[in-house]
């Protein structure tokens, strides 16, 4: 193959590869059975590092059953000269006494590693510099070159040396200062230089969807076409004119929502309750019967943001919990099955039954959320999912709107609507597409679209201005 057309697709949540030979995609098997790879990073105390599956399975492993011991953490020692006595009492040799600094108790103690996965949302914010890793300031930059290397590695086997690759970006990173795009940008080509991808062409996410559908569906009527890329980490828009062959991009625009939102709103919603969030907590005072709610809202954060549940695992955090248990009454069934969260780590797995919840309700009116390892079963209709995720789905439409507006056009003069990304499969934002563009709607490839388009973008020397 002479010059294949090569498209590396880093998502904040998965991310994936395509070769374009000038007349089919082929998807760079990136895991050992999948295209799709896991965004993640794991580095241990000796400062390896492992990548994709391989990185969360090992988090896992390392963290489950784990009690997490926070101890004082050194910053600093100081020194200073005393003068022992001697055997006659008379003046001794002069010796050095060292105390050490302690700071707060911010350190696990028997930690084996860190994993790091959802990085391409820091890429953006200029406060976050360095990350301590085992007492080793690691750039944002370091903890991504890891999985792109990986990923660089697994195109070559197939093609030999990578002459240029298209990358993809987000419309807009997550960030709030004005220079975070630049930031991003410069943080994640520094990455892949790293990796080896020296020949580097950016090219917008969901313009690279476009691209991909375009190719596929060359007999597609239209001038104007409307593309929705709704991921895991972000919400990108394009709008194109094509004439013939070509096209001119008209509009873009982006959001920073994604479909790791709508897990988070559906654990808070669906497990909390499940959890002990709301009970009762009686326990004996000095002279009388104490009765409070039970502080759930220290737990809430740590199990909504799986790669850090396992700091649950500390007797601050425990010790309430299993008071609770031992005390009985009411719905203590609750805190046992908060305790095998913490104990075993099952954030990561409860999020992963989220993920094929919300799949069965794009299939089906009713599904049911199902974790047996905490003997737990709860129902959920297509109506409460959509009642639950209603202000994310208003962001959705107001996001269409805006995209719109930007291209000088009206809902109607859009000929083309072009859904990717796998939050783009939820029924209720495929309706709120119908409900602006009647019979118009098309889904395309949800999940490796954007590596596809980036390949034939490559292949045929398409850029974008930054």
């Amino acid at each position: 193959m002479t010059n294949p057309g090569i498209g590396i697709d880093f998502g904040t949540s998965n991310s994936a590869a395509a070769i374009f030979d000038g007349e089919s995609v082929t998807l760079v098997q990136l895991e050992t059975d999948d295209a799709i790879i896991p965004s993640a990073t794991y580095i241990d105390r000796a400062l390896g590092a492992k990548t994709g599956q391989l990185a969360v399975d090992q988090y896992i492993a390392d963290n489950t059953g784990r009690t997490v011991e926070m101890v004082p953490e050194v910053i600093g020692e100081t020194s200073q000269f005393v003068e022992g006595s001697g055997d006659d009492g008379g003046p001794g040799e002069v010796d050095t006494a060292t105390e050490k600094i302690y700071g707060a108790a911010v350190t696990d103690s028997s930690l084996q590693g860190r994993l790091f996965r959802g990085t391409k949302r820091l890429l953006g914010d200029e406060s976050v510099r360095r990350l301590m890793v085992f007492d080793h300031p690691f750039r944002l930059v370091a903890l991504i070159t890891p999985l792109l290397l990986r990923i660089r590695q697994r195109v070559e086997a197939q093609v030999g040396t990578i002459a240029s690759a298209n990358l993809g970006y987000p419309v807009n990173f997550e960030g709030r200062d004005q220079f975070s795009n630049q930031l991003a940008m410069s943080r994640l080509g520094e990455a892949f230089g790293y990796a080896g991808v020296k020949a580097q062409h950016f090219y917008p996410e969901p313009i690279a969807a476009a691209v991909s559908f375009l190719h596929s569906n060359a007999e597609a009527q239209g001038e104007t076409l409307l593309c929705l890329d709704f991921g895991g980490g972000t919400l990108d828009f394009c709008v194109l004119r094509c004439e013939a062959k070509n096209f001119s991009v008209i509009a873009t625009h982006g959001i920073g929502l994604g479909g790791d939102h709508l897990d988070q709103i559906l654990f808070r919603e669906m497990l909390f309750p499940e959890l002990g969030k709301g009970e009762i907590w009686r326990r004996r005072g000095f002279d009388r019967e104490i009765e409070t709610r039970f502080p759930f809202e220290d737990f809430e954060e740590l199990l909504v943001n799986w790669a850090v549940t396992y700091t649950l695992n500390q007797n601050r955090y425990t010790t309430p919990v299993l008071e609770r248990i031992a005390s009985g009454g009411d719905n203590t069934h609750k805190f046992e099955r908060l305790r095998d969260v913490i104990q075993h780590n099952l954030s990561y797995l409860i999020f992963a039954r989220i993920k094929t919840l919300k799949a069965q309700l794009s299939q089906h009116q009713q599904a049911t959320l199902d974790v047996p390892e905490i003997d737990l079963q709860v129902d959920l209709s297509r109506h409460q999912f959509e009642g639950l995720i209603a202000e994310p789905l208003q962001r959705v439409a107001q996001a269409v709107d805006e995209t719109v507006a930007k291209a000088g056009m009206r809902h109607s003069d859009i000929d083309i609507v072009l859904g990717t990304g796998g939050s783009s499969l939820i029924p209720a934002v495929k309706g709120l597409l119908e409900d602006r563009f009647g019979g118009r709607v098309v889904e395309h490839d949800p999940f490796t679209s954007v590596a596809s388009g980036l390949a034939i973008a490559n292949f045929r020397g398409l850029t974008f201005p930054r």
